[in-house]
Order: structure tokens, then sequence, then C-alpha cells
């Protein structure tokens, strides 16, 4: 009798251990899944190292959550070191905070969690078909990026032959879309953008001769330099260039204040420009200072307050152009201490913020057109592109760039370290 006894209390602790394996086992996959799914897809919005979260989410599996296990990548190709860093780490704020507003997305009737693999190209253009080849690799329908025109060039090929559409957001040197049909962009091109700033330097000034000073072997900065100068007029500049490395000015402020000039303008990265705005206020440049997108940013602002160089930059967004935008993405800098770091350590909003987040809605817009999540079905259908967003209206011409036919001009206000509008201005 206690042999029975003792097989039935074996049989029953036996049942007993199967049991509580299975029901821990289960509840855990699914509560870590969809755990670390979620927290990856809203917490990786606001770091660098964001993509490899969402990799290590996505591979929970989020067997508990909505959309099963539907992921859709979606490639960020932008520069978090580097000369154009900063820039590149506020472009990426936009399109994180898009995420994190918007993780999910229906692609053929089906929902699907919204991955952002983000990879830095360190503005280096070395490194960009390597950084580009990582994208590829991670499986990702379409592309987002670059801030910096030459490292978008440089990783142009590496997407093409992987069929993947790449969705340029603030590059606006021509060259990256002609002559391809699987790179656009959303923003105005650097021809317009020339052309605005030397109408601006003589209507504004009345100026009748420019320095201009290029960074050499920038594709950006010589591009819109040369912009700048055919508008202007070539016979009425001052062309100089400076070499990588160079950290002295001096030369080249006297040079234009020898030259007597009306404006400076110089199309280079913000970590040249707030070393240019600092030795033209110590040298007493007394012209106003000329650039492009890429001098619309904070990193501008704290180098021109407390100075009297008036600095005047072209850009693609006035913050108060949508105020809800404003609003939401001001209450997430604040409250993330990363995503304030990546934007300088406040919360002003720069334009390619803006462009940043409406190029993520771009992206969602092309993957529910497309019904699937295929790079080639993808691809197909972005010609086809018509979406309003926070920088206003977005389609593509039969080159892929952006029909955008106006620029903002604004001044930076010295005193207070924030941007005034100007005008808003485009080609007559």
């Amino acid at each position: 009798m206690k042999k029975v006894i003792a097989v039935i209390i074996s049989v029953i602790l036996l049942v007993s251990l199967f049991t509580g394996c299975g029901g821990t086992g289960g509840s855990g996959t699914t509560g870590g899944g969809s755990g670390t799914g979620a927290d990856s897809g809203t917490s990786g919005g606001s770091g660098s190292d964001s993509g490899t979260g969402s990799d290590s989410g996505s591979t929970g599996g989020d067997t508990g959550s909505s959309t099963g296990d539907n992921v859709v990548k979606i490639g960020v190709f932008e520069p978090a070191s580097g000369d154009n860093g900063a820039g590149g780490k506020q472009e990426t704020l936009g399109i994180q905070f898009a995420n994190k507003e918007t993780p999910t997305v229906q692609i053929g009737g089906v929902e699907y969690k919204v991955e952002l693999v983000i990879v830095d190209n360190q503005s280096n253009n070395a490194v960009a078909p390597s950084a580009a080849q990582s994208l590829v690799s991670e499986g990702v329908s379409l592309v987002l990026g670059s801030y910096g025109s030459a490292v978008s060039m440089a990783a142009s090929d590496v997407f093409k032959d992987a069929g993947l559409a790449a969705i340029g957001v603030s590059c606006t040197n021509p060259q990256v879309t002609l002559g391809n049909t699987h790179y656009f962009r959303i923003c105005f091109l650097d021809p317009f953008q020339g052309t605005v700033l030397a109408n601006f330097a003589k209507d504004e000034f009345g100026a009748q001769k420019a320095y201009v000073l290029a960074k050499l072997g920038d594709d950006y900065s010589v591009g819109l330099a040369n912009y700048f100068m055919e508008a202007f007029g070539e016979a009425n500049c001052v062309y100089e260039t400076f070499p990588e490395g160079t950290a002295d000015y001096s030369s080249y402020i006297a040079s234009a204040k020898a030259n007597n000039v009306g404006v400076f303008f110089s199309p280079t990265s913000t970590e040249a420009a707030a070393l240019i705005i600092d030795q033209a206020h110590t040298q007493g440049l007394g012209v106003p200072i000329l650039a492009g997108d890429t001098w619309d940013s904070n990193v501008i602002l704290n180098a021109a307050k407390g100075t009297e160089v008036d600095v005047y930059v072209t850009t693609f967004y006035q913050e108060g152009g949508a105020p809800e935008f404003d609003s939401g993405i001001k209450a997430w800098i604040n409250s993330d201490a990363t995503a304030k770091a990546n934007n300088g350590g406040d919360d002003n909003v720069a334009a390619v913020t803006a462009l940043g987040y409406d190029a993520y809605y771009v992206a969602l817009e092309i993957l529910k057109m497309a019904g699937s999540t295929d790079p080639a079905a993808v691809l197909a259908v972005v010609p086809n592109l018509s979406f309003v967003g926070v920088t206003g209206p977005i389609a593509f011409d039969e080159n892929g760039d952006a029909k955008r036919d106006t620029a903002f001009v604004k001044l930076s206000d010295n005193v207070t370290g924030q941007w005034v509008f100007i005008a808003q201005q485009g080609v007559s």
C-alpha cells in the first residue's frame, strides 16, 4: 500500500513540475516579449543606439502585442559624430519623436510595429558605405537620411544595389538624386537656396560685393558656395577655401575686411561655424554673415549669443509654424535627458528636426501605399507620394526632388539666443 501511495505521489509531483515549467515559460515569453518590444520602441527613440535596442525588442517577438510577429524596419542613416554630428542628432530626434508618437503602421491590412535601425555614418565619406551596408544586412524596407549630402552620395550605390529606396531629409546637393531612381529627398535644393541667399544679400543689405568661404573638398560647402556666386555674380565675389582640420579662421576674416565686402557667406559645418563666428566677433568683421541650412542650429545661436555678429540663415522650418508639433516635441525633449543632450542641451526646435519628423511619416505613407514591406514594392510607389507635413506639402518631381519653392530666412537674436523670423522667400 505504501508503495502504491509513493507511486501516486511521484506522478502528482511530476505532473506539477511540467505544468509549472509550461506556465512560467508561457507567461515569461509573452510578457517579456511584449514588454521588451514596447520599451525599445519607446525609449529607443531617445538615443543613438536605439537601433540596437529595437533589435533586442523585436527578437523578443512581441508575442503578446497587437502586432504579433509583424515588424517593419526603417533604416536611419545619419551622423551622430564628426563635423555634422550635432545636426545629424537633431535630424534623428524628429524621426525618433515621430516613432514614439506613432509606433505602428497598417500595411496591407495588417498592423506592424515600426522598428528604427539607426547607424552612425560619422560624417565620413569613407565610413558611409559600410554604415549603409549594415542597414541592408538588417533587412530594412527603406532608408531615411542623411544629414550631409556628401555621405548620402557616398552611400548611394549601396542602397541602389540593394534595391532600397532612400529618402533624403536635408541633403540639398543636386548630385544626391541626379541620375538616380532610388534616391529621393523632401528638402529644397542648393541651386534654389543659393539664389535665395544671393538675392537676400542684394535686396536686404544692398551688397555689391560678397566674401565666400567654403571647406575644400566638401560637396555641400563648395556646391552651395558656387550656386551663391552664380546668382550673386562671380565677378563680385571674393572666394576662398579652407582645408580639413582648420581651427584658425582669422586670416579669412582679415581677407573679407580688406576686400571691403557687404556680406560674408560661409556654408560650412556647425563645428567650423562656431569658430568663424567667434573670430568674426573678435576681429570686428562688421558685416552680416549669411549661411545655408546647416547653420540653423542652437550651436550657432550659442556661438553668436553675446556677440555683435548678425547671422542670417535659410532653412526649412520656423518654430511656431506647427504649434502642436512644437509643443509635443519640446515636452518630449524636456522629459528625456538623452534627447535633450542630442538637441544641444535646450528645447529649441531645429528645422532639420521638423524635417526628420515629416520624413518618418512620409516613410509610413509609402509603406501603406506599397501594401508590403518588400523593398522592391516600396521603391516602386515612392514617386507617387503626396503628403502634407509640418514643413508643408511633400511630393517628388521627375528627379526625385521635393517640389518646394520657398525658404525661411532667420536671424540670430544674440541677446535671447533664439532665432527671429525675417522672411519666407522664394525665387522670382
